[in-house]
């Protein structure tokens, strides 16, 4: 069938991804991965990619890059547009003149001409109400996460610098907690 060795590769090969992110290429797209489930399921429409892009340069000038990682932020995690939505849109707004390109290539960064920001102040409404349309995080959600981070850099120390006797004790603790995260559940 002449697929190629990159094909062969792309998901599978370890040396790529280290032994611990084998088979990770599968984990892309709906359904899979982080963002997976009820929260992070929601797929952005066109609009809404287009009107948070152009939110995001009224701040300032930004590549491609800069805005996804803008969003993910802004978002707390919830959304992270592929570079398929977005650069596309950056196209698009370039060949609309609301948006000027400035260098080449992965240095290229986009920032809004006069007509954006005209747009902007006319659209300010649907510029509002596509961020509100995102998928986002609550407060609660936002500490959960961080609390998890925290429990996960303890944990990261354990695996590298406790003795045996620290990590039976905490192996204890750590099944005390998840028994504990399941009755809570349970209520």
């Amino acid at each position: 069938m002449g697929f190629g060795p990159e094909l062969g590769r792309s998901h599978h090969d370890s040396s790529q991804h280290g032994a611990e992110g084998h088979g990770r290429g599968f984990g892309r797209g709906p359904g899979f991965g982080p963002g997976a489930g009820p929260r992070g399921s929601r797929r952005a429409s066109k609009g809404d990619v287009r009107s948070v892009v152009l939110s995001l340069l009224a701040e300032g000038p930004s590549n491609g890059y800069g805005l996804i990682r803008a969003i993910e932020e802004k978002t707390g995690g919830a959304w992270r547009p592929s570079p398929g939505s977005v650069y596309p849109t950056l196209q698009q707004l370039v060949d609309e003149e609301l948006i000027s390109p400035t260098g080449d290539g992965r240095r290229t960064e986009y920032e809004l001409t006069e007509a954006g920001t005209a747009y902007l102040a006319e659209h300010a409404d649907d510029l509002k109400k596509a961020w509100e349309a995102t998928p986002g995080q609550s407060e609660a959600d936002a500490a959960f996460h961080e609390s998890v981070g925290k429990l996960m850099g303890v944990v990261h120390q354990f695996r590298f610098s406790a003795t045996d006797a620290q990590r039976t004790a905490a192996i204890e603790k750590l099944n005390e907690a998840r028994r504990a995260l399941y009755l809570i559940l349970a209520d």
